[in-house]
């Protein structure tokens, strides 16, 4: 479930990264991302509330280090891609 969830949101991080060819993996964080930085951040978590439905609180955004984070806490509010 992990890979369709990361299928389905790699097109935002392409997007907000401005990177086409951004393969995205669960270990895959703003240290390794060129363009991640606070601004993008904040334009990546908007784009995927807006695709999933789902809200995330600031406390839940504070405990995310890398994209397999984000996938778990997705899962856990029931998004499945």
């Amino acid at each position: 479930m992990s890979e369709k969830i990361l299928k389905t949101i790699t097109p935002i991080f392409q997007e907000v990264f401005e990177q086409p060819n951004l393969k995205l993996t669960n270990e895959t964080s703003a240290n390794n991302v060129k363009n991640w930085d606070s601004l993008n951040h904040i334009t990546l978590i908007v784009e995927l509330e807006s695709l999933t439905g789902l809200s995330f609180s600031t406390d839940e955004m504070a405990n995310l280090s890398n994209v397999g984070d984000f996938v778990e806490l997705m899962k856990s509010k029931g998004y499945n891609g």
